[in-house]
């Protein structure tokens, strides 16, 4: 459809010029004494025309002739750029492929290609981030290459050509490498300094949270460490079950370097309610604080939550809380012996209850109902631990009672166990 239409505009110059031309009778008359010179009007519009792009023509080659240096200078000033680009990229190869001396030489020899053309005046537009990009090749395989002083002084370049506004986002990265690189030196107190240095949103990036949750736990910063846990845990870092051993194995430790009941409580009220409600956390909370000699009420008021959903734990979970109960039994009030002999008339047939039950009457001094529930128990426990605690139990009873023989026999059952 254009090129129809272009035809027809072609067609129409052709008849106006015919007609105009056709019908045109001017003359033009030069006068150059004593000579007259007399020429028709369109010979002398065709002379102009010819003049014209005569003149056109030739101004266009002399623009050419003289731009040939600034042409030839610009396709050398490409050359070298796509030289630099090239020895970037060999950088980058011999880097994956672990080819680190050749990384690094090839990285070091795109510095010096774009120090020329900086010199030169031709530099690229983004010098900088390209002296950055090979700073960090280079320092990247100076530290695989054990090459410490190198890395050093690469990371330095690259830190400082890397402080301008268009150059932040590899500006973090270098930070990034940095921390990681301490890490593997193993010193995490400076991979924490690196990465204090990143910005804020820049800090909370998966990537920068991993690090600095290793870094914390290797210098046994808990309590830092469990806090950046819970970020990769919100940001979906883990699956559902790593993420909650991970964070259930960190606030362990933190409730572990507690060495008082101030310490202790004060460690327990910074968790959240989420892990506050954890069985594991919640049982070995109650044994830790009985065991450094704090208040066993407290104790079991941490437990209570767990005893409520008792009836959905493994057993392995049901042995540590029954142990973790039998712990503060001294002190224990009747509210808890009423709970804990209702949940054994709910479930008669728990051995694992019916050994807390006979535990709660041996410090009552109900020696009767005490022995009947710690034989059965004792007959139907399948932890090794609770059922030789049930036969000592057992053989107690038969010394109160004065019954030798008994007592023998369930001292030897729970050395045989």
């Amino acid at each position: 459809m254009r090129a129809a239409i272009w035809l027809l505009v072609l067609f129409s110059v052709a008849a106006a010029v015919a007609l105009f031309a056709g019908n045109n009778q001017g003359t033009v008359t030069v006068f150059w004494p004593p000579y007259r010179l007399d020429l028709s009007l369109n010979l002398v519009l065709l002379l102009l025309v010819a003049a014209f792009l005569l003149l056109h023509t030739a101004l266009r080659a002399l623009s050419a002739l003289f731009d040939l240096p600034r042409q030839a200078l610009r396709w050398r000033t490409q050359q070298k750029e796509r030289g630099m680009h090239a020895l970037l990229l060999d950088a980058l190869s011999h880097l994956l492929a672990g080819r680190y001396i050749r990384a690094r030489k090839s990285a070091e020899a795109a510095l010096v290609q774009e120090a020329s053309l900086s010199a030169g005046g031709a530099g690229p537009g983004n010098g900088a981030q390209l002296r950055t990009l090979a700073h960090l090749l280079a320092a990247e395989s100076s530290q695989a290459l054990q090459d410490r002083p190198a890395r050093e002084q690469h990371l330095q370049s690259a830190l400082e050509q890397s402080t301008a506004r268009e150059g932040l986002e590899t500006h973090e990265g270098a930070l990034m490498r940095a921390a990681r690189w301490s890490l593997e030196d193993h010193e995490p107190q400076a991979a924490i300094d690196w990465l204090q240095g990143l910005p804020g949103g820049a800090g909370r990036r998966t990537l920068a949270l991993r690090m600095k949750l290793k870094a914390a736990r290797l210098a046994r910063h808990t309590a830092a460490a469990l806090e950046t846990a819970r970020l990769l845990a919100k940001h979906r870092a883990f699956s559902p079950a790593a993420a909650s051993s991970l964070v259930r194995g960190l606030a362990t430790d933190l409730l572990n370097g507690a060495h008082d009941p101030a310490q202790l409580q004060k460690a327990w009220a910074s968790l959240e309610p989420a892990e506050r409600a954890m069985p594991e956390l919640a049982i070995h909370a109650a044994q830790r604080l009985v065991a450094i000699g704090g208040d066993a009420h407290l104790a079991r008021d941490w437990l209570l939550p767990v005893w409520e959903q008792q009836h959905q734990l493994g057993d392995s979970l049901k042995v540590k809380l029954v142990l973790a109960l039998e712990q503060g039994l001294d002190s224990i009030d009747g509210a808890w012996l009423a709970r804990i002999e209702a949940a054994q008339r709910a479930n008669p047939r728990d051995a694992t209850l019916q050994y807390l039950a006979g535990a709660a009457c041996m410090k009552r001094q109900l020696w009767g109902k005490a022995q009947q529930l710690m034989r059965q128990a004792a007959l139907a426990l399948q932890d090794p631990g609770l059922h030789r605690d049930a036969y000592r139990a057992l053989a107690r009873l038969a010394e109160e009672r004065g019954d030798e023989e008994a007592a023998r026999t369930a001292w030897r059952q729970a050395a045989v166990d």
